[in-house]
């Protein structure tokens, strides 16, 4: 299975002037996590992480040190998440039929949950882990009123890996791009083009790293695991 790792975003949230990706949790920047779990991952074989070039030696320096295996690409990324996906598929081998998308800010990913996902892709054309909803969600109008409140029970928490057929995902984004759509993630390309996505069950620690305080949770679950 191929992977895509987006990870050219910046550190504004987490008040960082750098790749948050770079920050540390524990004993390894957040980066590394993500990378860990890829090279246990027994169905993953070639991961491919997408990024501005300023952070490529980083990178680089990372991967060194964590010996990893597993065939890295470093990708160009663009200036929104859309056109970082978007340059990583055009730069996919072109033996890939199937490819995973994984924020690398979801350091905390186990190696279970990416073969879980590369098994399901192989039976569906778009795939996206995720978990059901636990608080009651109110939807809300720009004055701050309560318009509805939506069935608790068919709301899913969206989260990655995503999985998708090669060929349809770069079908929506080269739709998307002639469509001007902006999306926050691949599966919404998906649905706007009237094709399929399914729910596989994600992991509740499969936490998005965005505000210092997510570090320090994070920092809490990994110590807990070893």
């Amino acid at each position: 299975m191929h992977l895509l790792i987006p990870a050219a975003g910046s550190g504004k949230r987490m008040g960082a002037n750098r790749n948050k990706l770079l920050l540390r949790v524990g004993s390894k920047p957040l980066i590394a996590w993500t990378l860990l779990a890829a090279e246990a991952a027994s169905s993953i074989s070639w991961i491919g992480i997408v990024s501005q070039s300023p952070d490529w030696d980083d990178f680089k320096s990372i991967i060194a040190d964590l010996q990893l295996k597993k065939t890295i690409a470093l990708i160009l990324g663009g200036a929104t998440r859309q056109e970082s996906v978007y340059n990583g598929l055009q730069a996919l081998p072109t033996n890939a039929g199937q490819v995973l998308i994984h924020d690398g800010a979801r350091c905390l990913v186990t190696p279970n949950l990416f073969d879980v996902c590369s098994d399901a892709i192989l039976h569906c054309s778009g795939l996206i882990a995720a978990v059901p909803v636990k608080d009651t969600i109110k939807v809300v109008d720009d004055n701050g009123i309560i318009t509805s409140t939506p069935e608790r029970k068919q709301l899913w928490a969206a989260q990655t890996p995503q999985g998708f057929d090669v060929n349809l995902l770069k079908q929506c984004h080269a739709e998307g791009v002639r469509q001007g759509w902006e999306v926050t993630d691949d599966a919404a390309l998906f649905e706007k083009c009237g094709l399929e996505v399914r729910i596989v069950p994600g992991e509740e620690t499969n936490l998005k790293i965005t505000t210092p305080q997510d570090l320090a949770i994070a920092e809490f679950i990994l110590s807990h695991r070893k």
